[in-house]
């Protein structure tokens, strides 16, 4: 947790390529932000002013301003208070979006190495950002695009308590989260095939150098994205072609079928 206020940078040098379908996203995005959904804000401001205006007539009501006012007052106060709070979430988002994008497009590259990519997992309460199935088996990865400290040191270190970021432990321990994907899905692929493959954790961190002391934590990799192709090809094979074929048509089908219950 960090103690003071500082000022941060997006760990990102470059923007991550764009995705199929994306241009058509944004039109459809940019047709309702800019020509459907001020109308129709607009139209059911109308319609509430004409209904304050019925029940003003019917009832025989004088005019009250003074209550408007106030009303309006409370109303643009409760949403300026609730734009300021969502809006370092938003920030956040969007940076976590990119760090994905951008290592989830770095992965594809593996696909010349004999492995196979899935992306955005979702389970019970959780999505495991990425899923790789090779000859090195099986690994999630989890993406932390954290911001970096504009000054000082932008290390990821390890102590007997975990992870340090820039020196700062972090609220929610990614050690943890990560073995905990891993687990889960082990777990559905054995359910799903009646094997039992080993899932290694990887934790990601683009932009951020990576201390040995982080990297060497016992059956989990902490590692800039760039590292990962180096640590696979230092790996023993673990699995022939057909346990990967195996392993990966059941993951497809699992993803496919599966919703967050």
């Amino acid at each position: 947790m960090r103690t003071r206020k500082q000022e941060n940078r997006s760990p990102l040098k470059d923007k991550p390529l764009r995705l199929p379908g994306q241009s058509l996203q944004e039109e459809r995005d940019a047709l309702w932000d800019d020509k459907l959904g001020p109308y129709f804000l607009m139209a059911l401001f109308f319609v509430v002013l004409a209904g304050l205006e019925w029940c003003r007539d019917l009832m025989n009501l004088p005019p009250m301003p003074g209550l408007y006012t106030i009303a309006a007052s409370m109303f643009l106060s409760l949403a300026a208070w609730r734009i300021f709070r969502a809006l370092p979430k938003l920030r956040a988002l969007r940076q976590g979006i990119a760090g994905e994008q951008a290592v989830g497009q770095f992965l594809e590259r593996l696909h010349a190495d004999g492995y196979r990519v899935f992306h955005d997992v979702v389970g019970p309460t959780f999505n495991v950002d990425h899923v790789l199935v090779g000859p090195a088996g099986i690994f999630t990865i989890e993406t932390k695009t954290w911001s970096k400290p504009m000054r000082g040191d932008a290390r990821v270190t390890a102590d007997a308590d975990g992870l340090l970021i820039a020196g700062q432990r972090p609220d929610r321990d990614p050690i943890v989260q990560a073995r905990a994907q891993a687990g889960w899905i082990a777990q559905q692929i054995k359910e799903s095939t009646g094997r039992t493959f080993t899932v290694r954790p990887v934790i990601v961190f683009p932009g951020w150098f990576i201390d040995p002391s982080a990297q060497g934590l016992p059956k989990l990799w902490v590692l800039e994205p760039k590292a990962l192709p180096t640590f696979l090809r230092n790996e023993p094979r673990k699995m022939e072609s057909s346990d990967v074929a195996l392993a990966s048509y059941h993951l497809s089908r699992m993803i496919r079928a599966g919703t967050r219950s």
